[in-house]
């Protein structure tokens, strides 16, 4: 598990870190909607604008250079999520644009007829690009319902929505309002062994736990930098393969040849370049990468520390939770099942709106988020719409203490 003293030393390298509201130092609970980012990401693109800032493939130095840092970005990117392959990797603007665009191209395979399967436990950004992809296609969609008293998957219902008439089955590798981890690579399991293609929403889960599209088995996957202490970037993994056959959406002059087919217009390369630094940040938790350790192996060794301290964090919250009046906690909340959660927390209270209670910690220099975050398929689902819940998110680089304010601040309201 990471150390107090290590944490501590990890937070000196985020310079927001140490904003001030009044007399009090933020305390940053709004990582699911964007980490903060530390400083070898903001030299990176400095450094990009500085030293090589040039478009593609040009005959000159500096569009080379910006090549090659690129491509080194592309193989950063690889070994984060698990693939020996970099030329399978794309960037975009973000995983909704990338989504987007990907279901414009592979609803071209379907047919009036066929079926795709989602779940109420989405992003949004995983639900209705493919609904409008299945509605242009004459496609039925599938719904799998939640179990409400946990917010998990009722993966019975999972099991009996696929049939030969499935050409896709989309799911988030984590929820970003309640945290719930969805078992993947069983999901991923299931498509193929009906003949469907399988699509995971990484984007909440990438800065907690360690993706692996080669264990999972899936077919595409989607995360975004933003949300692992990197810039605004999208991030897309698909098979080799299904990358060649489809045909994307893409200007006549642009590459045929992966990557380049999937990667629209000119790149926003700096923070590319700034995503590399991203990916190498979080494997320096885990080993020393200049004494020859692999990229992939230091990142495994990182993830464990995190996954170790976020959930000492994440029980400590709702064992504090537990005690104040007025709280419910949406999701897992059994200390014994926290493994099955990302140390993300959504709350309502009895009296108080979401907005208010946001509005009442922001005044105390602690920073939530209110709404339904985009997850519109599950606050519809729970019934906490228009207002939506408070989410509280923990990731590596709060602490302790900044749970026990927040607990103090949320029982004295």
């Amino acid at each position: 598990m990471l150390s107090e003293q290590k944490v501590g030393e990890l937070r000196s390298e985020f310079a927001a870190l140490r904003r001030q509201v009044g007399d009090q130092t933020a305390a940053f609970f709004d990582g699911p909607a964007g980490t903060q980012v530390p400083r070898c990401v903001t030299q990176a693109i400095t450094d990009y604008l500085e030293q090589c800032n040039a478009n593609h493939d040009g005959a000159f130095a500096t569009s080379i250079e910006s090549d090659q840092w690129v491509n080194q970005a592309h193989q950063a990117a690889a070994d984060l999520v698990g693939t020996s392959d970099r030329g399978t990797i794309a960037f975009g603007a973000n995983m909704t644009t990338l989504t987007m665009a990907l279901s414009r191209s592979l609803a071209q395979t379907w047919n009036a007829g066929d079926e795709i399967v989602l779940s109420r436990l989405e992003h949004d950004a995983n639900f209705s690009p493919w609904i409008l992809a299945a509605k242009d296609r004459g496609v039925e969609v599938r719904y799998v319902d939640i179990n409400p008293e946990d917010c998990t998957l009722k993966l019975d219902e999972y099991a009996e929505a696929l049939n030969d008439r499935t050409r896709l089955v989309a799911v988030g590798c984590a929820s970003n309002a309640v945290g719930t981890i969805n078992p993947v690579q069983k999901i991923c399991q299931w498509a193929r062994e009906c003949g469907a293609l399988s699509f995971l929403d990484a984007v909440h889960y990438a800065p907690h736990a360690l993706m692996d599209v080669e264990a999972w088995g899936c077919d595409f996957l989607m995360c975004s930098a933003y949300k692992f202490f990197g810039p605004h970037v999208g991030i897309q993994y698909g098979r080799r393969e299904l990358l060649e056959s489809l045909q994307p959406y893409k200007l006549r002059p642009s590459p045929n040849n992966l990557p380049g087919r999937w990667m629209t217009g000119t790149q926003n390369h700096e923070c590319i370049w700034g995503t590399h630094a991203a990916i190498d940040y979080m494997a320096s938790i885990g080993g020393d990468m200049t004494s020859g350790m692999p990229r992939r192996d230091a990142l495994r060794m990182a993830f464990k520390s995190i996954k170790t301290y976020e959930e000492q964090l994440l029980l400590r919250l709702l064992e504090g939770l537990k005690q104040l009046d007025g709280i419910k906690v949406w999701g897992i909340t059994d200390p014994t099942r926290v493994h099955e959660r990302c140390p993300t927390i959504s709350i309502t209270h009895e009296r108080f709106s979401p907005r208010i209670v946001a509005e009442r910690l922001a005044e105390h220099g602690i920073f939530v988020w209110d709404g339904n975050y985009y997850a519109l398929p599950l606050t519809e689902r729970l019934g906490v719409e228009p207002e939506g819940m408070i989410r509280i998110g923990l990731v590596h680089y709060n602490t302790a203490s900044e749970v026990d304010r927040l607990l103090d601040h949320l029982g004295s309201l």
